[in-house]
């Protein structure tokens, strides 16, 4: 979409999507509770309380994308909001994807091993 003429919404859109999918992917692997927000931001701050460090990363525009570009009919993100987007999202699978390739999550005191899929 990028590569085209847009439609930058949709690009936008999908990025926020996935920051927030990683960032629910993120709690979901440190077993704390779900909340049900778009805002990638309350979503980075709770995934900082459960180790993962964004640095500085602004997630503060990608928020805007979850609702604004769905409901607001004159919202039209220019390209360099879509490059911006984009360039998050991959900033935050890159971080997300390392840390959790590069460390096992703590153990609960659980030693059993996880099922194993039917052969």
């Amino acid at each position: 979409m990028i590569a085209t003429n847009g439609p930058y919404d949709t690009a936008c859109f999908h990025a926020q999507q996935a920051v927030e999918k990683l960032l629910k992917a993120w709690l979901t692997r440190a077993e704390h509770p779900i909340p049900r927000t778009h805002d990638v931001e309350e979503l980075a701050d709770i995934c900082a309380t459960q180790g993962l460090d964004l640095g500085s990363i602004d997630l503060e525009e990608l928020s805007t994308y979850a609702v604004e570009i769905r409901y607001d009919a004159d919202f039209w993100p220019a390209i360099e909001d879509a490059r911006d987007a984009l360039a998050t999202a991959e900033l935050i699978w890159m971080t997300v994807s390392t840390t959790i390739d590069g460390a096992a999550p703590e153990s609960k005191g659980d030693d059993q091993a996880p099922p194993q899929p039917d052969a």
